[in-house]
């Protein structure tokens, strides 16, 4: 796809220049889809009782309403940003959006538990497709520079808006309407939606990556499924079952064994250069260990607000409002503070930020006002996450190579959402071990509040790799194009 020069193009193009990409159409697109894919993770989560009601679900069914979303978009995420490249960014974010959208139908008028766990399971794929080729399209419409990161900014805002939103809405819809409505609500959104892309969004796709690696794609579909699989199943078995570990350590092997394929793989699904570069690596496991801490914030939060301090699921979201306009807000700001302290001091100070603002939520007790047990420490980690995000996604999908966006893109969502999916089980295990079966209010603030230290831990961990690991770049320019990575001495 013809790139038009920066700042100057993005100016232009934005204001309508004939010939020029339709760069608010591209960013308007872009975040509405992943606005929808993140919002899904945590919309259903406050409907699940009256989907037990309704449908006879059982527990173990409940939990698999939410992890078959989340097996299947940790799953697939990665052949999803390859297939971006190989097929075309507009052509896999509109099938993305549709099997999304057509799944959230399917699952909002489910008459049988089976129904809507398989709509859920499909609904994730979709969204797997999806989310890559979100990121994508920015990162290959808008020109690098300042445009750019403002871009990416957005992209980071209206994510974390989603998965902070997701108890509000969900709360708002269940209590008005129907459970049904936290899934239908996709299908007008997700219509308009396809209908503006199909018009407005230009096809673009890779020009070196003829073919799919079928081999390289089985092994990392089916690797990073099982490894989700072990995961999630922690949180019910235990970490030494049987029913845990099997799947995990053959999710392991067949990673390892994608590994060896991508090796002599003539064009590999990922190919193993990417991970010499400093940047690609290290970003990627800084998102990882960040969403190791960061994804469990709401899920505990939500947890401690009713379960605790007795708020309604409806009173739960909106207590969380202004943790959700303060992630936005720092996503906001960052590109503006990117310019001034460069990126990887940035990531650096968002995660301290949000590392204090675990500490001070680890002090939570039985009791406690709105002020000083929610939204005090809320601001600080929502504000510090919102920080951290915008800086390492625009180093982890930084190339200079557009036939690897889509792949940088999926790597990024991938290593995010499996630090995510780790995280809350690692911390779910640590807060059950400290409440010992104790269900009192007490002894669950007590556990939340482990569960908050040991985040805090993971963040400082974060940290001081982000210190020593991440390469030294120049600032972002708020005028001109954003210069790459410097040299990696020192």
């Amino acid at each position: 796809m013809p790139q038009p020069a920066p700042d100057a193009a993005a100016s232009s193009a934005i204001s309508g220049a004939a010939g020029a990409p339709r760069l608010w159409a591209v960013v308007l697109a872009a975040c509405a889809g992943q606005f929808l894919v993140v919002l899904d993770v945590s919309v259903v989560n406050v409907a699940l009782p009256s989907m037990r009601d309704t449908l006879a679900l059982s527990e173990t069914g409940l939990q698999w309403v939410v992890n078959a979303y989340t097996l299947t978009f940790s799953g697939l995420m990665l052949l999803g940003g390859r297939a971006a490249d190989l097929f075309g960014r507009k052509r896999v974010f509109l099938a993305g959006l549709a099997l999304f959208t057509a799944a959230s139908l399917a699952g909002g008028l489910a008459q049988e538990p089976w129904h809507l766990l398989a709509a859920r399971g499909v609904q994730g794929m979709g969204a797997a497709i999806l989310a890559p080729a979100t990121l994508t399209l920015l990162t290959t419409s808008v020109p690098e520079g300042a445009a750019r990161t403002r871009a990416v900014a957005t992209w980071s805002a209206v994510g974390a808006g989603g998965g902070a939103a997701g108890g509000l809405v969900g709360g708002v819809l269940t209590d008005a309407l129907s459970w049904r409505w936290v899934l239908l609500i996709n299908v007008p959104v997700g219509v308009v939606v396809l209908a503006a892309a199909a018009v407005w969004l230009t096809e673009s796709r890779a020009t070196a990556v003829r073919r799919l690696d079928v081999p390289g794609a089985l092994l990392a579909t089916l690797g990073l499924g099982a490894v989700a699989y072990g995961i999630v199943r922690t949180d019910t078995a235990g970490w030494a079952a049987p029913s845990a570990l099997g799947p995990l350590a053959a999710g392991l092997a067949m990673l390892a064994l994608f590994v060896a394929v991508e090796a002599r793989a003539a064009e590999p699904l990922v190919p193993l250069r990417l991970f010499c570069s400093r940047a690609v690596s290290a970003a990627n496991v800084a998102i990882f260990i960040n969403g190791l801490a960061m994804f469990a914030m709401w899920y505990f939060l939500s947890l401690h607000t009713q379960n605790v301090l007795g708020y309604t699921p409806l009173q739960a979201g909106f207590a969380l409002v202004p943790h959700s306009l303060t992630i936005v807000l720092g996503s906001k700001i960052a590109p503006y503070l990117m310019a001034r302290v460069g990126d990887r001091w940035l990531a650096v100070a968002g995660s301290v930020m949000a590392g204090l603002g675990y500490l001070w939520q680890s002090t939570m007790g039985a009791h406690g006002d709105y002020a000083t047990t929610i939204l005090g420490p809320g601001i600080l980690m929502s504000l510090g996450a919102g920080l951290a995000a915008t800086p390492l996604a625009t180093i982890a999908t930084a190339t200079d190579d557009a036939d690897e966006a889509g792949l940088l893109s999926g790597l990024f969502g991938t290593s995010r959402t499996m630090g995510g999916a780790l995280g809350l089980a690692v911390l779910s295990t640590v807060a059950a071990a400290r409440t010992d079966g104790r269900h009192d209010p007490a002894s669950l603030a007590a556990g939340y509040g482990m569960a908050f230290r040991t985040g805090a831990a993971l963040l400082a961990g974060c940290v001081l790799f982000m210190i020593v690991a991440l390469p030294r770049t120049t600032a972002s320019r708020t005028s001109g194009s954003r210069p790459g990575p410097a040299p990696e001495a020192g």
